[in-house]
């Protein structure tokens, strides 16, 4: 090491699970970047059973032991609360220059650690802002983002409601995608979804993030009865759904609508939690990604799409609107479902199919993991020197 070159540092990033979610993925590929900078990253998350994290890194990970969550939402935040202060109490397990909360439950935990005086400092990437309606999650919420020393967000959306709800500054880290994973070439995993999914010659739809209120999933279905009623082979894949958040009240609208539309069963194919390794094929035997949601971080499927060489239907709202110009994507209102099928059948035409592959593979390009792992290193830097204070008090 050079006279004058930081130290490498060590980071603590702590995720809210060790299942494929938006805010675990960032964390995941957030650690392995700074690996590749030349730091020590951790990523915890409490782990229920002990199975670890959905897929494989190159920075090291730690299962946190965890009780099982009791049925209240709540109650199932604070028992999550307690286990990650429980880990962190043990001395040996806080051997960390800096301390970085992904979400409102790790959030919480650093903010009781440091009010304890057993870290000096923490910082919270805020990914977006859900509306709660039960009063103790509100305030659970609001302590996990006001509590914290410095915050990052990954967009300007979420910049300006830190600033303009409780006056904080936010640092844009933004996402990333392993163009090495999501890419447009095909391997030998196409054959075998196809073969699972039964998809014949007809074109395939494919939404991400199972069926959640915030993911627009009835409109989803809504458009796709209309381009079915023009595509009779069409076929709509909803993978993903693995969430802390109870939905069922959402999924019991959802089941009315799909048996409303008069859809074929066959027609919509609902997948679950997909394996790590088979989501780039994934993304490749779909036509389109249909992703207007109502409200994001960021969207990084997005990114894993245009990656993948598949056009993208998506919201005509920020965050989508700060990082994507119009020929990039199949633009929509995502509370109009016909314009959502409009974007879907956009998605198919030739002419424009082309244009959009293209521009989305430049958006790609745009978005390294490296690129944001820096992008943390000045504020990484500033908590080392508050938690050497409280080391050295």
């Amino acid at each position: 090491m050079s006279p004058g070159t930081p130290k490498p540092l060590r980071i603590a990033i702590l995720a809210h699970s060790t299942n494929p979610r938006g805010g675990v993925v960032h964390a995941l590929e957030l650690g392995d970047a700074l690996v590749r900078l030349g730091h020590e990253a951790v990523v915890h998350a409490p782990d229920v059973t002990g199975a670890g994290f959905f897929r494989q890194t190159h920075c090291e990970t730690v299962s946190v032991p965890a009780t099982p969550a009791p049925a209240n939402l709540a109650a199932m935040v604070e028992q999550r609360v307690e286990d990650y202060v429980a880990h962190f109490e043990n001395q040996a397990h806080r051997h960390f220059d800096v301390f970085h909360a992904q979400d409102g439950m790790s959030a919480n935990a650093l903010a009781t650690l440091r009010e304890r005086g057993l870290i000096g400092a923490f910082a919270r990437t805020v990914h977006h802002i859900d509306a709660f309606e039960h009063e103790r999650m509100a305030a659970l919420q609001d302590r996990a983002i006001v509590s914290a020393d410095r915050h990052f967000v990954v967009s300007n959306l979420w910049q300006k409601a830190l600033e303009d709800r409780f006056g904080l500054r936010a640092e844009i880290v933004a996402n990333g995608v392993d163009r090495s994973r999501f890419k447009p070439e095909e391997d030998d995993r196409e054959r075998s979804l196809r073969a699972r999914y039964e998809l014949g010659e007809g074109p395939t739809f494919l939404a991400v993030g199972g069926v959640e209120s915030r993911k627009n999933t009835v409109r989803i279905i809504e458009a796709f009865a209309q381009v079915h009623a023009v595509h009779a082979d069409a076929r709509l894949i909803i993978a993903g759904g693995v969430s802390l958040l109870d939905h069922d009240v959402y999924r019991r609208r959802f089941e009315e609508v799909f048996a409303a539309s008069k859809l074929p069963i066959s027609a919509v194919i609902r997948a679950g939690r997909i394996a790590d390794e088979d989501m780039p094929a994934l993304y490749r035997i779909a036509d389109a990604l249909v992703f207007p949601s109502v409200k994001e971080g960021f969207g990084l499927v997005v990114l894993e799409a245009m990656a993948s060489g598949v056009p993208v239907v998506v919201s005509r709202i920020a965050p989508f609107t700060e990082y994507l110009e119009e020929g990039d994507a199949c633009w929509c209102d995502p509370a109009d479902a016909r314009s959502i099928a409009d974007a879907m059948m956009a998605s198919l035409d030739t002419k424009s199919r082309k244009r959009v592959i293209e521009n989305g593979l430049a958006v790609a390009r745009r978005h390294d993991w490296l690129d944001t792992a820096r992008r943390h290193l000045p504020v990484y830097e500033a908590l080392r020197e508050m938690q050497r204070e409280v080391e050295h008090a």
